[in-house]
């Protein structure tokens, strides 16, 4: 859930011209249940199912949300993420989203800080995005000090670890619309040089919006490299049931 070339190239497209959205302010909020989270194609919730929601605030293009979900790898069992950003058309059919994303875990007795900070920025043509993620913060969801712990050595530095994000949603019938992703993972290089493995994973499978603001989906979500990450990557069928307001 960013500052290289996607944004550069953000920066000279808005010189030209950039058409931000008008609309009023609002308020949209969700609650989901799902049998499983997955994030970029690895189980955070012990493949498990997950109970999920927020809320997002937009005015005039620009927007500020909240999003959290149960998750099974830290003892506060939760993981709330806090995000901002402007997002608006430079063309018909063209739109274009910058921001920044916090992922936060509230631990106890912290060993390994799980807290990310991501910049981003992504192109949309139509139903297709476009959309790169880099690190910020000093460690990428604990890597870092985890192997630091492990080898009995200083914490590696997960800064600069990039997610480009492929995905589109084609509505192929009145309420059905087919989702596809595909991601890639390219870590950083001083977590590379730990072991750590760059991967892809993807996502196939459609949603159908069943009226009075709920939708239902179902697809198949998993990762490569599953014989070094083990079973956190392997392939699943999930199911979601998600009330809009």
């Amino acid at each position: 859930m960013k500052k290289i070339v996607i944004l550069s190239a953000l920066a000279s497209l808005f010189a030209v011209s950039v058409h931000a959205e008008d609309a009023a302010p609002a308020v949209a909020t969700n609650f989901s249940l799902t049998t499983n989270y997955k994030y970029r194609g690895q189980d955070q919730g012990n493949n498990k199912p997950a109970v999920q929601g927020g809320f997002d605030y937009a005015n005039s293009g620009f927007y500020v949300g909240n999003w959290n979900s149960s998750i099974g790898f830290t003892n506060s069992g939760i993981e709330m993420d806090f995000y901002g950003g402007y997002k608006g058309e430079i063309a018909k059919d063209i739109g274009f989203d910058v921001g920044v994303l916090q992922y936060y875990y509230s631990q106890k007795d912290k060993v390994v800080d799980f807290n990310t900070t991501e910049l981003y920025g992504a192109l949309s043509y139509g139903p297709v995005s476009l959309k790169y993620s880099t690190t910020v913060s000093k460690d990428y969801f604990g890597l870092g000090e985890s192997a630091g712990l492990l080898l009995g050595q200083p914490a590696p530095k997960g800064r600069n670890t990039g997610y480009l994000d492929l995905s589109g949603n084609f509505e192929v019938a009145k309420g059905v619309t087919l989702n596809a992703h595909m991601g890639f993972t390219r870590l950083s290089s001083e977590l590379k040089d730990v072991g750590y493995e760059n991967y892809a994973d993807y996502k196939f499978g459609a949603t159908m919006d069943l009226g009075s603001g709920f939708s239902a989906g179902a697809a198949i979500v998993g990762a490569t490299k599953k014989d070094f990450y083990g079973d956190i990557n392997k392939a699943r069928a999930i199911l979601t049931i998600t009330k809009s307001m």
